[in-house]
């Protein structure tokens, strides 16, 4: 049942976010999973570290995936597509690309072990990462909402010069 109920909220919130990316804007839905993101791994650390309210621990995952889907996961996607120039915009997918599932199995791969040997560690140290996003997105992100593809390159050319 577990499984039904986090795999229904990642649909349900992919679906939310696909209908609101174009209102709200790539930037804010990052802002808004990042904070999100960070509370619901707070609060899984905390309930680890404390060895009590464990029935909460569901409820936390459950809350990640909806603020995953809605942000980070769904708009990951469109964004790399936006932000390259046109002459590097093929490659420059393709890394994001590989960059994002290279770290995934590395993540993926890696997590079991460290959190057996350190706790609730891993879920602080990306609660943190998640604050670090937050500030990443809000002070370098370029909004990308509206803004067409050509007149995105010259926005990130004059920002880079």
């Amino acid at each position: 049942m577990q499984a039904v109920i986090i795999g229904a909220t990642n649909m349900l919130f992919t679906l939310i976010a696909m209908a609101v990316i174009d209102k709200l804007g790539r930037k804010q839905l990052l802002l808004i999973g990042s904070v999100g993101m960070c509370a619901c791994l707070l609060g899984v650390a905390t309930t680890l570290q404390a060895h009590t309210n464990m029935q909460t621990l569901l409820w936390y995952l459950v809350a990640y995936i909806g603020f995953f889907a809605f942000s980070q996961g769904a708009v990951i996607w469109v964004y790399i597509s936006e932000v390259f120039p046109t002459t590097v915009r093929s490659r420059g997918q393709s890394l994001g690309c590989s960059t994002h599932w290279i770290m995934n199995a590395l993540i993926s791969g890696t997590f079991p072990m460290v959190a057996q040997a350190s706790g609730a560690m891993p879920f602080f140290f990306f609660a943190a990462m998640m604050l670090v996003q937050f500030l990443v997105v809000f002070f370098v992100f370029p909004e990308t909402k509206g803004v067409s593809l050509e007149d995105m390159e010259k926005k990130l050319q004059k920002s880079a010069a």
